[in-house]
């Protein structure tokens, strides 16, 4: 595809999300906005969060990683399927029970001040590093693939992808995410199948049976790790990992846990949590398999690309052919979207709850002040995407997001998991203090674990230490 075909079919996507947005928005209130009126029917809300949990990441770094890390990934996965157990069964009853628009007040009700602000800063810094991972990954394709053709900054190319998400979500908030997220999921699923079937034709796989069988006989297809316990990769640290992601990034996580509050009752929001927990596992399978036959096809063809530049390299060979490019540019577009528009509604409306405390303003300016935090939170994210490409070069995006998240959500698993299991009360004067310490010495373990722990190597479980850590500090501040 040329450039300017592939600029086409942007703005044509881009329009279609904005005339849902001009149907969905026409409700210009904050209550549509931060809730969607309660009204949003479960099974559409599982479906989009399909999309939003998988982002522009897991679309581009799963399949690159396949390579150099086989299916070790599902291990993962399987540990977010419980951890969404957890979420609709111990998390949900509180959220649906105290009637909560940001999930960060039940902090403010159980132990004070000081620790609501600190659990919703926790999560903004939380969520501008995630959307911005995902963002920043997206944004470097497009300048691959359209705007250095046209000589355009990075910069200008980061300044419109951020637009673009403001410009279908600054009126109608969640109400609006609920439905283009929908319309995301299916344009990256299809994105996906599409490719399989590509490259499965092109590796001389003709039936679903023979790519099952070429799957399963590759040896990129392990999927579990029970050998070598410092390996990052060991069963037991992948499952226990995914699981306190899923509890973390999901149901602490004022964006995924905003889609569930819109949900009408407790019991659909179950419905909604349990239903999408169960695909997901099946669309992840799908997306590994899609890298093995990715790897296979680039080692046949003497395609160099890996990690992140494996599937955009792929997708845009000439003889892929317009289609497949075409349902890969659309794939990646509506899976980096469907995460970034709900962090930006859901960022706003923390700050908005959280922070500036919006409910206690004067009525006629809450609305104004709204969309004014809107395009403030669209800014930061702006500065910081371009702060990434200063920093990251040659990264599989998706483990630095999850190096990122094991300290920024930390906090947060800590002071949850210390309301919910303990009765005690807390000096919250000092649960800031704890907040940051305890990131800082899981950064300090995790940089020095293999002269610490006889060359044990952490992976993703360092937010269960983070989280850990937290909850040991918060016990020495205990009221006694």
């Amino acid at each position: 595809m040329t450039a300017t075909q592939i600029l086409l079919l942007i703005v044509g996507y881009f329009v279609v999300l904005i005339l849902i947005s001009y149907f969905t928005g026409k409700e210009d209130s904050n209550e549509a906005f931060f809730k969607a009126n309660k009204s949003a029917p479960w099974y559409l809300v599982a479906f989009g969060m399909i999309g939003a949990s998988l982002s522009g990441v897991t679309f581009i770094s799963v399949p690159g990683a396949v390579e150099a890390k086989q299916f070790g990934y599902l291990q993962v996965v399987l540990g977010y399927f419980f951890g969404y157990l957890v979420i609709a069964y111990m998390l949900l009853p509180i959220y649906y029970r105290l009637n909560l628009t940001s999930i960060y007040t039940y902090l403010k009700d159980r132990f004070g001040n000081v620790s609501y602000k600190t659990g919703s800063i926790a999560f903004l810094i939380s969520r501008v590093v995630g959307a911005a991972f995902r963002l920043f990954l997206v944004a470097k394709v497009l300048q691959l693939l359209i705007f250095d053709q046209y000589h355009i900054p990075f910069t200008i190319t980061v300044v419109i992808t951020i637009a673009l998400i403001w410009l279908y979500t600054f009126k109608g908030g969640i109400k609006t995410i609920i439905f283009t997220d929908t319309l995301q999921t299916l344009f990256m699923l299809i994105s996906v199948v599409v490719t399989i079937a590509f490259l499965a034709s092109a590796l001389d796989l003709n039936s679903i049976s023979e790519v099952y069988a070429n799957v399963k006989e590759n040896a990129m297809s392990k999927v579990f790790f029970f050998d070598n316990i410092n390996d990052p990769q060991y069963f037991i640290k992948s499952f226990l990992a995914g699981m306190f992601i899923t509890i973390t990034m999901t149901g602490l996580d004022q964006d995924m846990m905003q889609k569930n509050l819109t949900c009408k009752n407790l019991k659909e929001a179950q419905k909604n949590m349990i239903s999408f927990s169960v695909v997901l596992v099946f669309v992840n399978i799908l997306f590994l398999a899609l890298g093995l036959l990715l790897t296979e096809y680039a080692s046949q063809h003497g395609i160099t690309a890996k990690k992140d530049d494996l599937f955009p390299t792929v997708a845009m060979l000439p003889e892929i052919g317009i289609v497949t490019s075409a349902f890969f540019l659309l794939g990646l577009i509506a899976a980096a979207y469907s995460s970034a528009d709900s962090a930006l509604t859901s960022l706003t409306t923390s700050f908005c709850i959280d922070i500036i405390e919006l409910d206690k303003k004067p009525l006629a300016s809450q609305k104004k002040v709204r969309k004014q935090v809107h395009i403030l939170i669209s800014i930061i994210l702006v500065i910081v995407i371009v702060l990434f490409d200063a920093i990251f070069k040659d990264v599989s995006v998706i483990w630095e997001l999850f190096k990122a998240a094991g300290y920024t959500y930390g906090p947060l698993l800590g002071l949850f998991a210390f309301g919910i299991f303990t009765k005690a009360q807390l000096k919250d004067k000092y649960v800031w203090i704890i907040a940051i310490i305890a990131p800082l010495v899981s950064y300090f373990i995790n940089k020095y674990s293999m002269d610490l722990l006889n060359g044990y190597q952490i992976g993703f479980e360092i937010l269960i230490i983070n989280g850990l850590l937290t909850f040991l500090g918060l016990i020495l501040i205990r009221r006694k």
